[in-house]
């Protein structure tokens, strides 16, 4: 067998009730949810949702955090540990923990505090989210290019071959679509976010995260950690806190990572998170790689067989 990588779900996976077969089967998810210091019921909000609360994206940064956190240390036990990590966006704060970087609480933490500082960054823009189905980068590119006369316009995401999102300015990110759809995009999705992630509109975010990253210690890496902005591992010149202040406000070269591992000899991946969305992106970027999933107790075990050959 090859190496392992796990990836970690983002925003938008949320689901009320994750985290919670966990809770009720495992003691290391007591002991993580039990002792979780926030301002808010992180278990109340996992649990019982109400799924609008969970959904604001100062609580769901926390919760799918916590949730992550979990998982992991449930592989942990059964002997499975990564060679790589990565997550999308939101994500990226979970592989940093499975990788030694953060602690559990401070992950939360900083994860609360991120999803407030986005929210903050948001208010007063009129701002849009596009998935563009079905066009090559360059000639998204193009279109991007092309409608920035009317205000900031970028691509968000890069998720897999034929998934790219773009966000920004609503009028600029109309147009940058419809330009999309005339170059042969097969479909132009809006997508229910609160604000434009992964654009230069996020910049104030970006700075209320570099004064907070002044008084964090990050802990000595012991998992290579594949970073959103770069699509690599960390450089000699780079640092975990100016690439998590980058984050928030670069694109998330999601595909670009995957390649990466794989490169490196990752030839399984295992999901941490609610959903499969990000399975279904690793099918699309390379079939060959074998895929598996972690959200709760029925999946963890599903996931344990298979890696067994069971």
């Amino acid at each position: 067998m090859g190496k392992i990588g796990f990836v970690y779900a983002g925003q938008g996976s949320q689901v009320v009730g994750m985290g919670k077969s966990f809770y009720d089967n495992y003691q290391v998810a007591r002991d993580v949810f039990d002792n979780i210091d926030l301002d808010i019921d992180i278990k109340k909000l996992c649990f019982e949702g109400p799924l609008e609360e969970l959904s604001k994206t100062s609580n769901t940064q926390p919760c799918m955090v916590a949730v992550a956190v979990v998982a992991t240390k449930l592989l942990k036990e059964n002997g499975v540990v990564p060679d790589y990590v990565a997550g999308l966006s939101l994500g990226e704060y979970s592989a940093l923990n499975a990788s030694g970087v953060l602690d559990d609480q401070m992950a939360i933490n900083l994860v609360r505090f991120r999803g407030q500082a986005m929210e903050r960054a948001a208010v007063g823009i009129e701002s849009k989210m596009i998935a563009i189905i079905g066009l090559d980068r360059e000639l998204l590119n193009e279109a991007v290019d092309e409608a920035s006369n009317l205000g900031v316009v970028s691509i968000a995401n890069y998720n897999c071959p034929g998934q790219l999102v773009i966000g920004g300015e609503a009028n600029a990110v109309n147009k940058a679509s419809e330009l999309a759809l005339e170059k042969g995009a097969r479909r132009a999705i809006p997508l229910n976010t609160s604000g434009p992630f992964h654009t230069s509109l996020l910049v104030p975010a970006s700075l209320e995260l570099k004064e907070k990253f002044a008084s964090v210690e990050f802990k000595e890496m012991k998992i290579p950690v594949v970073f959103n902005s770069s699509a690599k591992e960390l450089e000699a010149d780079e640092s975990v806190a100016k690439m998590l202040e980058k984050q928030v406000m670069s694109s998330v070269y999601f595909e670009d990572s995957v390649r990466y591992m794989i490169a490196n000899g990752v030839d399984t991946i295992i999901e941490i998170g609610p959903g499969k969305v990000l399975s279904g992106f690793i099918r699309k970027i390379d079939k060959t790689i074998k895929t598996y999933q972690v959200e709760d107790q029925a999946s963890l075990e599903k996931t344990l067989a298979g890696l067994k050959g069971e």
